[in-house]
């Protein structure tokens, strides 16, 4: 008797403990997972999963591919979740998936890219950084530092919320300043911006768009060409080893949108909403944080972690 009230016990502590609803949703970005900032983002709807307990399924393209992430909305939707979570890197693309979602009455929340677009497209909210403000922030520290003469070396061209970060980073920083496509391969990045920095020696400035793709490679080649300490870069985002670099004295700064909240944030909301018909009432700024020489020691490790 003892041993069966011991067990129903323990089952009943377990039912009290267990979400009364587990939620069913989906995540579609445009970030590739092994992508060491969308690999932040994945590991914060990992955690929001684990301590609301709701089944959440993370997709994404293979590529930056508006027509494959536009079809994985679709199949989000005709699972017919209870709330999906979007970024919208191109919103006249993914305007008529997303459409289609609310239209069926699946909450939606955006995260990352899309704050200009999420409330027109009927998202609940936008979780994420203003990139336009966030470059401009960029660029007026980088002036004030002594810049004159910048390249913007953006990874994914026709990802609109980076070409937002070039054209407020343009405005902030006031002086002359090229834009520099390249492909998201480290390798090549660190190549053109070489190519860019040799090919005008009056550039003092280097304005990246990632930490691990655009960062690091600028960096790299700003070294290899024997110009440490002559050439200024900074970056969005962060890595373990651009923070390094900052602490070093090799890079400026780093951009922090803190996009392990664009991951956490967007799930638990919806898994909330499911449950108890709550979500915040309106956008929520995971950014911008400038992390200099002070404070990047503090965020080295967490970096590694998949947190910062």
């Amino acid at each position: 008797m003892k041993k069966l009230l011991s067990t129903v016990a323990t089952a009943a502590t377990i039912a009290v403990a267990a979400p009364a609803f587990a939620a069913d949703i989906i995540v579609v970005s445009h970030g590739q997972a092994n992508d060491p900032f969308w690999s932040v983002v994945k590991n914060g709807v990992e955690k929001a999963a684990e301590h609301t307990g709701a089944n959440v399924d993370y997709r994404s393209p293979e590529t930056f591919d508006m027509v494959q992430m536009s079809q994985l909305i679709d199949a989000a939707v005709n699972q017919e979740p209870d709330g999906l979570v979007v970024s919208i890197p191109d919103a006249d693309a993914l305007a008529p998936a997303i459409e289609r979602a609310v239209s069926a009455g699946i909450p939606v929340i955006s995260m990352n890219s899309g704050s200009d677009a999420s409330k027109e497209l009927g998202a609940l909210l936008h979780v994420g950084q203003d990139e336009f403000t966030a470059g401009l922030a960029a660029g007026e520290a980088l002036a004030e530092m002594g810049g004159t003469n910048a390249i913007c070396v953006n990874q994914e061209v026709g990802n609109v919320s980076l070409d937002q970060r070039c054209a407020g980073f343009e405005e902030g920083f006031g002086g002359t300043v090229e834009v520099v496509p390249t492909e998201n391969d480290p390798a090549q990045v660190e190549a053109k911006v070489k190519a860019a920095l040799e090919s005008n020696p009056d550039v003092d400035t280097v304005m990246g768009l990632g930490a691990s793709t655009v960062g690091e490679p600028a960096v790299a080649a700003v070294e290899a060409i024997g110009r440490s300490g002559e050439i200024m870069v900074a970056s969005f985002d962060l890595s373990a080893p651009f923070l390094q670099a900052i602490v070093d004295g090799k890079a400026a700064f780093a951009i922090d949108q803190q996009q392990y909240l664009q991951g956490y944030l967007p799930v638990a909301f919806l898994a909330l909403n499911a449950e108890y018909g709550l979500v915040p009432g309106g956008n929520v700024p995971s950014g911008p944080n400038l992390i200099t020489a002070d404070k990047a020691g503090q965020v080295v490790e967490l970096s590694a972690q998949g947190i910062r």
